[in-house]
């Protein structure tokens, strides 16, 4: 009976959505402010429809209920509760009702908190929401129904893929689609916008926090998804440049420059014309994402769909939506006309450049990502596009990007001065100009362009903080003034000091890891040691080891660093019967330095086991600055968070209804 509950509910969804998407179109172009009004009334109703149909599909997988074809094809009795739940958008049918269930919530809360705030231009965004929302569910009912019931039921259930058993993987999906559905709101408001012939300051007030929103959840989905790369797949790497990875880096690019961008229309009324099609752009990119993953036109871990027809019916949702939103903003995009004049060097100056880096950046991931797939539909030959292309020209354009991030940021509104900027960073390019050198020293004869990366991180870090000290006055005025005046920094430039720092941080981590790395591999009987940099692991035993779902085999090292004893690792080879799949868990060891990891292979008969030790420099600093490059967005957010405009607005009536 759930499964039918949540089928029922799911339809209802639909025919909600679809008056939703009407209604505030209708009641905007008859004027009636109440049939406007039923969009908010309908996104509630739609958010509570989905929220059953997503609730029955979690019943079904945590009470194991294989009558449901979803839950026996990605359940089984033995596996951990966790992944019992985590199961439940661990497949196509389920991820995508997932989808629809943060699109609902996005349309609830831009209801709840646009609620008596620019109400013609928030109905027509819930109506856009409407829209959209309608496609995807209808895409669930028609092609990928989670509900779909199997008789006679089998006795068990086939089981999640072990891979997508960790936690991990079952956090990963839900940030990511909190990111990727959350621009939808950016998108709907910049649509709004153009039917308005409105995109100013207000608009742009409205959109900031919602696309801070939307790329804060990315960024920590798309760190948790390289953070799982790193320690469950046993290559001791955190990105591939694999195209579903591409997938969600490209909508991250694009909502990087929404986010300066916007800042611009909020404080000086220009580039409008670019900030829209940059909103447009960011939610484009992830419908395109959604696309890669769950067309079938990819094989990978993250895919899950192989059915044509849902490829279709994506691909027709992507031209309708990316096509229709083009259209309207060549027909609109030239009425957004302003008055507002900057000078080259100044701070819109900066953000534009940066944005232009972003968007260069994004277009390099794009053809990339694509150019394989068109070849191989054009011709049929299937070529691959690899790391060396990716890290020769991407990787340059970053390294641009730490150049200006500094500077930029000090510039003034309309007119700035770069002589004053660089008189003061000085010590901060002193300061990148040493780390080159005894990175050079020290890593020879790797690369010296790492240390030239290396170095352009210690320069961005440095000039970011020599910027945040002259703003609280660390160095003229009294020491004991200082947490006044860090209190009085504007949440916005705060949160952008954090964000540049966690980036160039991470730029830090992605050179230790990624260029410094030093990799050994052996053959080895208990008792041999392999040496990895300045460590030495010994084996000490191998043994079998069972667990709920899964059969291991578990070594045991004994861990030295320039002969001192620092303890043990473990590592595992597991076999999961019923998938019929195995895999490795790598054996880490974290310091602030860099990771010891060991990985534990076959076991080859008179020769020993076939062990894999890497020394990761810095690695961890990596996810340390993508922590803070998510920090920042949300302190940067905090300045004009809708739930703390709908409480300051209340303040205001209740003052003024007091002095009344």
């Amino acid at each position: 009976m759930t499964a039918e509950l949540g089928q029922y509910a799911l339809t209802l969804a639909l025919l909600v959505a679809l008056i939703q998407g009407v209604f505030p179109f209708v009641g905007a172009a008859r004027n009636d402010a109440a049939l406007a009004a039923v969009g908010r009334s309908a996104a509630l109703t739609l958010c509570l429809l989905v929220a059953i149909a997503f609730g029955c599909l979690t019943y079904a997988h945590a009470v194991s209920d294989f009558t449901v074809l979803n839950v026996f094809q990605n359940s089984h009795t033995a596996k951990p509760f966790l992944y019992k739940l985590s199961g439940v958008w661990g497949n196509h049918e389920g991820s995508m009702l997932l989808w629809a269930l943060i699109l609902a919530l996005y349309g609830a809360a831009v209801a709840l908190f646009g609620r008596g705030r620019e109400t013609t231009l928030t109905a027509k965004a819930l109506g856009v929401q409407g829209v959209v929302a309608a496609a995807f569910i209808a895409f669930i009912l028609f092609t990928s129904n989670p509900f779909e019931r199997v008789f006679p039921p089998p006795a068990d259930g086939a089981d999640l893929n072990p891979l997508l058993q960790d936690p991990g993987l079952a956090l990963h999906p839900p940030f990511l689609y909190l990111g990727y559905v959350g621009f939808s709101v950016a998108f709907a408001y910049a649509i709004a916008g153009l039917l308005e012939k409105r995109i100013d300051s207000v608009w742009a007030g409205i959109v900031r926090p919602w696309a801070l929103t939307a790329w804060v959840f990315l960024t920590i989905g798309i760190a948790l998804g390289s953070w799982w790369a790193y320690y469950e797949l046993g290559w001791g790497g955190f990105w591939a440049w694999d195209p579903v990875e591409n997938a969600s880096f490209m909508p991250w690019l694009a909502g990087a420059a929404l986010i300066h961008s916007v800042r611009v229309v909020e404080k000086r009324d220009a580039l409008k014309v670019w900030t829209v099609l940059l909103a447009i752009l960011a939610f484009s990119l992830s419908l395109i994402g959604t696309f890669l993953v769950r067309s079938g036109i990819l094989t990978s871990v993250h895919a899950f769909a192989v059915d044509p027809a849902r490829g279709v019916f994506i691909l027709a949702i992507l031209a309708a939506t990316i096509g229709g939103s083009l259209t309207l903003f060549a027909l609109r995009g030239a009425l957004l006309t302003t008055n507002a004049t900057f000078q080259p060097v100044s701070r819109e100056g900066a953000i534009l450049l940066n944005n232009v880096l972003l968007v260069t950046a994004c277009g390099t991931v794009f053809i990339g990502t694509f150019y394989p797939l068109f070849v191989d539909i054009l011709s049929g030959a299937r070529i691959s596009v690899g790391p060396p292309f990716f890290n020769a020209s991407f990787l340059p354009i970053m390294a641009l990007l730490l150049v200006a991030l500094a500077p930029g940021a000090m510039l003034a509104w309309k007119k700035g001065a770069l002589n004053a900027g660089f008189a003061r960073l000085w010590p901060a390019a002193l300061a990148g100009v040493a780390c080159i050198a005894l990175s050079a020293w020290m890593t020879w004869p790797k690369p010296v362009a790492a240390a030239l990366g290396a170095g352009l991180a210690v320069w961005a870090i440095a000039a970011t903080l020599i910027d945040v000290a002259a703003r609280l006055k660390l160095f003229s005025a009294p020491l004991r003034d200082a947490a006044s005046r860090f209190s009085n920094l504007p949440r916005s430039y705060l949160g952008m000091a954090i964000a540049h720092a966690g980036l160039a941080i991470v730029a830090l981590g992605v050179i230790g890891a990624g260029v410094w790395r030093v990799e050994t591999v052996r053959l080895m009987h208990v008792g041999d040691a392999i040496e990895v940099g300045a460590y030495e692991a010994s084996l000490v035993d191998v043994v079998r080891a069972t667990g709920p779902n899964y059969v291991a085999e578990r070594a045991r090292f004994s861990i030295s660093k320039r002969g001192a004893a620092r303890g043990e690792m473990t590592s595992e080879r597991r076999f999961y019967p019923v998938r019929n799949m195995q895999t490795t868990e790598a054996g880490i060891r974290t310091t602030l330095g860099g990771d010891l990891y060991l990985t534990l292979g076959e076991e080859t008969p008179g020769a020993g086991w076939a062990v894999r030790a890497f020394y990761n420099p810095l690695v961890i600093w990596l996810w340390v600055g993508a922590g803070l490059i998510a920090l920042g967005g949300a302190v940067a957010g905090a300045e004009r968070a809708p739930f703390l405009a709908r409480r300051n607005e209340r303040a205001q009536a209740a003052k003024a209804e007091a002095a009344a």
